[in-house]
Parts: C-alpha cells; structure tokens; sequence
C-alpha cells in the first residue's frame, strides 16, 4: 500500500522520482477505505472447477493483508457441465446478471482446459467471454487474465489470436523480470520460476503488435506477464502462477494413466524442470520403466513424488498479485459499478505517462 506524503521530508520526493507509490495528502484524503469486490470467472472443467477456486482465492487472499476482499465466482454457458458441478454452480454461484447488477472492482478469469474445449477462435462456444471481456473494459477497474483466457483476451480484443504448438509447453520455467519500474513487479524477484501448461502461445510479437507492455518473460517458455498499455486495465498471464505444488504432478499422473489406459499413444514427457530432485528423476523413470515392461498394476507413486517437490514460484506469485490488487484499490471508485476514482485518467490510470 502507498505511503503518504504527510510532510515535505525530501526522501518522500526521492521515492517518487524512483517511481515508489507516495500520495499527496489531498489524494489520500479522496480514497475511500472499504472492501474490494473481485469477480471470479471461473471457466475451468468440472474436474478442475473447485481446484481452480482453492488456487486462485488462496493466491488473492494471501497477498494482501490489509484489503478486505469480497470473491464473486460465477461462470458462462460455454460447455456442458455434470449434474454435480451444476449443483455447485446452482447454491454457491452469482449469475452474471447479478455482477453487473451489483458491479465488480476488479475481475480475475481463470484458464481453461484446452484438451477438453474448443480452441479460443471458435466464437460459438467463446462468443460470451468476448462480451465480457467488452463489459469488463467499461465497467470495471482491471481484469486479470490466466492462461488461455489471455488467450481469448489477446484473440477478441487486439485480434492477436494464439498460435498452436506441436508438442505441450509443461513444467517450470525461470522467467526473468524486463521492467522493474513497473508497479506490478517493482520489488519483486529480477528472476522466478512459474508453471506453464498449455499446447497453444501469444508469441512476444503478437504482445508487442497488441501494443501490450511485456514485463516477465522467459528464454524458455516465452511471454509470462503482460499488461495493456495503460498498465493496469488489462492483466494476461501465459503461465499458472495459481498452482499448487503438485498440481504439475495431478496432470502428469492424468497424463500417465491415460497412456496406461491406451487413451493416448505414447508415455507422457515429465514436466520440465519440475522433477529437479534427483530421487524424483529416478523414481518417476522407474514407474515409466515398469509400464513399458507391462507392469501396469503397480500404483503411481503420487505421495512419494510429492514428497520430493519443491514450490519455486508462489512468492512472487503473491507479490505480483498483490500489488495487482494494492493498484486497483487506489485507482477504483468507491461505486462499485464506476471504475475510478473521480480525476483518474481511464487511458493513463497509474500515471505512468506522465513519470
């Protein structure tokens, strides 16, 4: 959270130069101190669906401990769903007409399973996230976009659609920070790790031809984190800085089982870099071995892998997070279906045209 300039102490203006967020007293005066409302769209498969809300309100919680945050999940027509999943959505889900009823701060959109649903161009089942992304850009302060619904961002609005990889880009990848003066990443790690697991990518040309502001990338994995070029209205991660330390592990046990189950024609790849511990190497190749010898009764040794993990990445998830949500409470108006503050600049919200 900002600090305030509360006297003419010259280390208050050094700070600023350095791009530090420091109000004026009259600023400060205007911000309203009350929660923040953050929409959850959640378009993840129903076996992912409850996992994605653990992951996203443990990440949105845990990084910031002064905000009050209120979580509104609701989701879009865009796939069959289960009697069970129905359920869930029918006692714990806000409908649509509900959000823009009562209006959002900030919105976050989950990714979506690309094995299991059409790719982003088919506009027939992502035809609705389109609209919201539209109404979103009206309504609300800053939407935050993980993985493939960058994706559908970067297709519907800058025309920028995802091209698709011959092999799965899956594992931990380093990434390095490119803009340090920025208010999402200043102070964070120069260099993390974060999770990707996708067969589709927003190359770095097709960012830099949006026009968005690139900020973490890796030599890798490419394109992490992005903004729009006001900085802040449009968030897209490429990456899954959500996940659980075995959340890697679930897919590839999924991914392994398949193969045993003669659903897919070869032995899934390991994740890259995710087994660093040589005993996980060891002991993930030997259950390979075993399977390619026809030795498909013995079980996955999930707990054993797991024990060998190492989570390499929710530290700057949180940071970055956090100053995500730190920027939109200073910038949104205290009417939740207005998204700023009275003398905020919708094209230059941050000011950082200005810097």
């Amino acid at each position: 959270m900002p600090l305030i300039k509360n006297s003419d102490l010259p280390t208050f203006d050094r700070l600023s130069r350095e791009g530090r967020q420091v109000l004026d007293p009259n600023r400060a005066s205007h911000q309203d101190i009350r929660e923040l409302h953050i929409g959850f769209l959640n378009i993840m498969p129903d076996a992912a669906l409850e996992a994605a809300e653990r992951q996203f309100f443990r990440l949105i919680g845990e990084s910031n401990k002064i905000v009050q945050i209120y979580l509104h999940p609701f989701t879009l027509p865009i796939f069959e769903r289960s009697e069970d999943a129905k359920a869930h959505i029918e006692k714990h889900y806000e409908t649509l007409e509900q959000i823009k009823e009562s209006g959002i701060d900030a919105l976050v959109i989950t990714g979506a399973n690309e094995e299991t649903n059409p790719h982003v161009s088919d506009e027939t089942t992502w035809g609705p996230l389109k609209d919201i992304l539209a109404w979103a850009h009206e309504n609300v302060t800053s939407t935050l976009c993980s993985c493939l619904a960058s994706h559908a961002a970067l297709t519907y609005s800058y025309g920028q659609p995802p091209m698709w990889r011959d092999d799965k880009r899956w594992g931990v990848y380093r990434h390095k920070v490119l803009d340090c003066s920025h208010p999402m990443v200043r102070g964070m790690n120069t260099a993390f790790d974060v999770p990707h697991s996708r067969y589709s990518e927003i190359t770095r040309g097709q960012f830099e031809k949006a026009g968005m502001k690139i900020l973490v990338e890796s030599p890798e994995a490419g394109v992490h984190l992005a903004t729009s070029a006001d900085g802040i209205r449009l968030i897209c991660f490429q990456g899954h800085p959500e996940y659980d330390m075995v959340s890697l592990l679930k897919e590839y046990r999924r991914e392994v089982m398949n193969y045993i189950e003669r659903k897919r024609p070869d032995y899934p790849p390991f994740p890259e870099h995710y087994f660093a511990d040589v005993r996980a190497q060891e002991l993930a190749a030997k259950f390979k071995n075993d399977v390619l010898d026809g030795k498909t009764d013995e079980a996955f040794p999930e707990e054993e892998l797991a024990s060998l993990l190492e989570n390499t990445w929710a530290d700057s998830a949180r940071s970055a997070v956090g100053a995500w949500v730190g920027l939109v409470y200073q910038i949104t108006n205290v009417d939740r279906k207005k998204p700023f503050m009275e003398g905020i600049d919708p094209n230059d919200p941050l000011s950082l045209k200005k810097a």
